[in-house]
């Protein structure tokens, strides 16, 4: 599966310069996320690298994966190796959090690639739709794209209607919260 990032949240085009591509594989391991995106020099999370609570606030690429009963898995991966997973179910309900996976990033010139293992326990069953999202910038210059845009007044990542069709392994493991 491959998402490219190559519109703002509601719909605008951006230049081939500022858009990303996320792509998923499986493998006997886990789901296999890479990234490749632009690097724009945002300050870095004050934090030492790993699972980082509210990434969402620095430079970061996000992939949303929803499954069945409204499960969805958000993954974030920053530059510098930060990351947060959330296992969700219903818009906005986090279940679970601090979710540990192996990532590396890694800055070339104005471009940043990540490259993430994520444990197949961690997905929703019955993966049909994903979105991912770049954010970067600051204050007034904060910038919210998007692979599949999300509409409304501001964006909102969590809307789960707009996400994209996506084809993918049937069988997968996945997490059960108990509800």
């Amino acid at each position: 599966m491959k998402l490219e990032i190559a519109s703002t949240w509601d719909g605008r085009p951006v230049p081939p310069s500022e858009t990303a591509d996320v792509r998923c594989r499986m493998d006997d391991d886990g789901l296999i996320v890479t990234v490749d995106a632009p690097f724009f020099d945002d300050p870095s999370p004050p934090t030492r690298t790993g699972s980082t609570d509210r990434l969402w606030e620095y430079e970061v690429v996000e992939l949303f994966l929803l499954g069945a009963a409204d499960r969805y898995l958000e993954i974030e991966l920053g530059p510098h190796g930060h990351y947060l997973l959330l296992q969700l179910h219903g818009t906005r309900h986090v279940v679970r959090q601090g979710l540990r996976i192996d990532h590396r990033a890694g800055i070339a010139g104005q471009r940043w690639h990540g490259h993430a293992s994520v444990p197949l326990s961690y997905l929703p069953t019955g993966i049909v739709r994903a979105n991912a999202y770049l954010i970067h910038g600051t204050g007034e210059h904060r910038r919210y794209l998007a692979a599949f845009p999300v509409g409304g007044e501001t964006p909102d990542f969590h809307r789960l209607e707009s996400f994209g069709l996506v084809a993918w392994p049937p069988g997968s493991p996945s997490f059960d919260d108990g509800t």
